[in-house]
């Protein structure tokens, strides 16, 4: 609020209700008359200056005002700015969050895949496993079958050799034996005819 030498309350006293209670009708007019009188006196003495102050306190109202309203709109704009960079901070680190989760779920897509790959690949490998060992046990069976079926053939055959063979130094034993006894028969009978004993069937 700016004071001029015009405004009714510039310097002047307040005045006391006491006196004016006691005072006449003339004597307020003769109060109002002074109380011009020092208007006039304080308009000549100090009018300009405070037309002076006036001025100056209307430019620094207009600059406090146009700087409050410079430093507001700055305020605004750094807000806004700050608001933007916030944005783009938090726009960006949660497209970083959201790539990095997209990272994560196709590498963790990636070794569920490969473990997937790795069960199936080993299961068909056991089942592999499985079937050679049936087939190797099968054919190991089979080979020791076979082989027991030949070496009982070759039981047999060596059984029927041995018997052949027996039977045949039997008969030969028996062949020998018989020729020994002819051969002894003929010797006692050289003998006999040695010593003139030997007597032919007939003689006497």
């Amino acid at each position: 609020m700016s004071l001029t030498a015009d405004s009714p309350h510039a310097f002047a006293p307040a005045p006391d209700p006491a006196s004016q209670d006691r005072e006449s009708p003339a004597g307020t007019e003769n109060v109002n008359s002074e109380a011009g009188n020092v208007d006039k006196i304080r308009e000549i003495l100090f009018g300009g200056q405070m037309r002076a102050y006036d001025k100056r306190f209307t430019r620094l109202e207009e600059r406090l005002a146009k700087e409050s309203s410079d430093l507001r709109e700055e305020n605004k704009n750094l807000f806004k700015a700050l608001e933007a960079f916030v944005k783009s901070e938090f726009e960006a680190l949660t497209n970083r969050l959201q790539s990095e989760q997209r990272a994560r779920d196709e590498s963790v897509q990636g070794v569920s895949r490969e473990l997937h790959e790795t069960a199936k690949t080993l299961e068909s490998k056991l089942q592999q496993f499985d079937a050679q060992t049936t087939q190797t046990h099968r054919d190991l069976r089979q080979q020791l079958l076979d082989q027991s079926q030949t070496l009982s053939d070759e039981i047999r055959r060596k059984h029927d050799e041995l018997s052949a063979l027996l039977e045949r130094e039997l008969a030969a034993l028996d062949k020998d034996k018989t020729g020994r006894a002819s051969l002894s028969a003929l010797f006692s009978e050289v003998a006999l005819r040695l010593n003139n004993e030997f007597k032919m069937p007939g003689e006497n």
